[in-house]
């Protein structure tokens, strides 16, 4: 189903990250939040020919299980983003495709610690801009991402078992 500014979602649906490894994760739509995050931690940032990259943690779901899997991207940015508690920190940035439903575009994402939130990750109102209206009586009208989503180019990280925060 579509409103005016695009698919009508829930205020909390899941969705994956192919490129980096992840096929499902919970994630909130928080149209009071102008960037996404992503709950990420242990980053080392690489330099190259091609530029920045940024190595860290993340949780995976896969069917029933959540792993910790090392990620890895092209680091686009690091900013000064205001937190839910007002503090200010500064954050890497990467782009990378989300997937919703049968949708799926890139986004910028921050790499927060989010250990004391809610959701690990949070989709903020630039990556829904156009896309999504989101509706705060609804969860998860898109139903959970294809376990196909959690290819990555061939690429899959091993996984370890969950002993990280």
């Amino acid at each position: 189903m579509t409103g005016r500014g695009g698919r009508i979602c829930g205020w909390r649906e899941w969705v994956a990250l192919p490129e980096l490894g992840i096929p499902r994760i919970k994630a909130k739509l928080d149209t009071g939040a102008r960037t996404s995050a992503l709950h990420a931690w242990d980053p080392e940032v690489t330099s190259g020919d091609a530029g920045k990259r940024i190595r860290f943690s993340a949780y995976r779901r896969h069917g029933g299980e959540e792993t910790v899997i090392r990620c890895e991207a092209p680091v686009t940015d690091r900013r000064w983003i205001t937190n839910s508690g007002g503090g200010r920190e500064q954050r890497y940035v990467i782009a990378t495709t989300l997937a919703l439903g049968s949708a799926s575009w890139t986004i910028e994402l921050t790499l927060a610690d989010r250990t004391a939130m809610g959701f690990r990750m949070l989709l903020g109102r630039e990556a829904l801009r156009g896309r999504i209206v989101v509706d705060p009586s609804a969860s998860f009208r898109t139903g959970r991402p294809p376990v196909a989503a959690s290819t990555r180019s061939g690429k899959r990280r091993t996984a370890r078992s969950r002993s990280a925060p």
